[in-house]
């Protein structure tokens, strides 16, 4: 974890702070984000299937860096386009998605965001022909085939207790869901290799618990990957 850094929100990252009544643009961040209301915002800058993930906090006319790791994982294939993005392709999509919700196989780790300890009930629906499709569902529901094999397999979550220790939900492919364009996709901790993933973003346990307990609904958080 780095130490608290000071950005002004300035034409340049640590530029002078501007002059009275003058309104600030916004800051540069290392990749593309449209902030919207955000006052938290986690960017993901890709090299490979490596990344650069840090947490921000806007305090005022600053941005504060709160957290930070050089050890994320992306996609096996690395990153593409979020818009055009097709499922089984190994890639994490790009773009600006907002955090609304979380889950794990642990207990909740002290998250104000909303959160859902995860039993053996639990899935999340990955075939595309399921009107389920990107969202998580019990078993005994139905409307999903309960296999995680082939193209309409989904994800029983609770056998990933390391990557899904914890996990934020990124809201790619929701509201409502584009059959094939990809399903499941989470901000979770590394898995036991420290590999890259399926299409998630993968970090460090420690780095994950410590941006869960500083995500805040009320600060409508969003992650840009880019």
């Amino acid at each position: 974890m780095a130490a608290i850094t000071v950005w002004a929100v300035t034409g340049t990252l640590l530029g002078s702070v501007p002059a009275h009544g003058a309104a600030a643009p916004p800051p540069r961040f290392p990749v593309p984000v449209t902030v919207g209301s955000a006052h938290q915002v986690i960017s993901v800058q890709a090299h490979g299937t490596y990344a650069t993930v840090i947490a921000w906090q806007q305090t005022g006319a600053i941005w504060i860096k709160r957290y930070e790791t050089s050890a994320a994982r992306v996609g096996s294939h690395g990153i593409t386009n979020g818009a055009t993005r097709k499922q089984g392709t190994y890639t994490t999509p790009t773009g600006t998605y907002t955090l609304t919700q979380g889950f794990g196989v642990a207990a909740d780790p002290g998250t104000r965001m909303p959160y859902h300890r995860v039993t053996a009930a639990d899935w999340w629906v990955e075939d595309p022909d399921s009107r389920y499709y990107n969202r998580m569902r019990q078993a005994a529901q139905g409307g999903f085939p309960l296999t995680e094999a082939g193209d309409h397999g989904s994800e029983h979550l609770i056998n990933y207790p390391v990557q899904y220790r914890n996990a934020l939900v990124i809201n790619f492919n929701t509201g409502p869901a584009v059959k094939g364009r990809g399903a499941g996709i989470f901000l979770h901790a590394l898995g036991p290799k420290a590999g890259p993933t399926a299409g998630c973003v993968a970090i460090p346990q420690s780095v994950l618990t410590n941006v869960l307990r500083w995500a805040d609904p009320a600060q409508h958080p969003v992650i840009a990957i880019g």
